[in-house]
């Protein structure tokens, strides 16, 4: 059965006592975004492990994914599972609501998988028994807490013991029916601003790390005599040997990472006529690198 992603359709107060004021008389200028990555020493990036990569492949190239076990680890499996058992290929990206998500898998909801279990229970949010220390960005409309776990963008509960990657831009999560342990095959990409409502009510469990044009670039309408937005395979980077690609992520938990939140608040460049000294969580890029041997 083909499974659908559901469509849904402050002021502050300043006080205090006015005081001589201290700053020098040549503002110290900050580093800006790009002086920060490239001042990053080795240590403050991780790599990728390559069986934990989705290589899916386009009518335009390939777009890799990186998978979240720690968040989500029945997803992350299920879907390496059927990867491996050759099941999307011959599939399609199929569905699109512009702005919001491209879906693809098997349109007819008729292929089999050679999988003992069809569906994979709900992983909306992962609870722990202490509280779990993130790279915290502050709260939003949607979480009373946000910033970044292993390179995810991620929010929590106020006492910390829950944690479930949001839906930003470019992110990978699994459709379902309205029983919500119904995720088995289909699967989506944000392509447009993320829809925060769908937070704790899909399985998020992964994030495109290149490749995000060629989702872009995808038919949004079936054309008389050519085959639609066919997948020609979704496969385990580790598996693939023709592949070389390596992939380097920022450490989210370094002093790099942080200080390039500052920068990204807070612009400094030269184009910049006004900073707004402020990045929401799904603003803030993590930068990524691709390598090949």
């Amino acid at each position: 059965m083909k499974k659908f992603v559901v469509t849904i359709i402050a002021s502050a107060l300043l006080g205090g006592c006015v005081q001589q004021s201290t700053l020098p008389s040549t503002p110290v200028k900050s580093l800006t975004s790009s002086e920060v990555i490239a001042a990053t020493t080795d240590e403050q990036w991780r790599w990728v492990d390559p069986e934990n990569i989705l290589k899916l492949t386009l009518p335009t190239g390939a777009a890799y994914i990186e998978l979240n076990p720690a968040l989500a680890p029945k997803h992350s499996a299920n879907i390496k599972k059927l990867a491996r058992q050759g099941f999307y290929q011959g599939t399609h990206i199929y569905r699109f609501v512009e702005g919001f998500v491209a879906q693809g898998g098997d349109s007819t909801g008729k292929k089999l998988t050679k999988t003992k279990n069809s569906t994979v229970p709900a992983e909306f949010y992962l609870t722990t028994n202490k509280p779990l220390m993130i790279t915290e960005m502050g709260r939003d409309g949607y979480a009373p807490i946000t910033g970044f776990l292993n390179g995810f963008a991620v929010a929590q509960n106020e006492t910390r013991d829950q944690t479930w990657q949001i839906h930003c831009h470019g992110v990978f999560a699994m459709a379902r029916g309205n029983d919500i342990n119904s995720a088995s095959t289909e699967f989506f990409v944000t392509i447009g601003q993320g829809p925060r409502y769908l937070d704790k009510n899909i399985t998020v469990f992964g994030r495109v790390l290149t490749g995000m044009a060629h989702f872009h670039q995808l038919a949004r309408t079936p054309e008389g005599g050519s085959e639609f937005n066919p997948i020609t395979d979704l496969q385990v980077l580790a598996d693939v040997s023709s592949d070389s690609s390596r992939f380097k992520v920022m450490k989210t938990d370094s002093d790099a990472f942080k200080q390039l939140i500052s920068a990204r608040g807070s612009r400094s460049e030269e184009w910049f006529a006004y900073s707004h000294n402020y990045i929401d969580v799904c603003g803030m890029p993590v930068p990524t690198k691709q390598l090949n041997d």
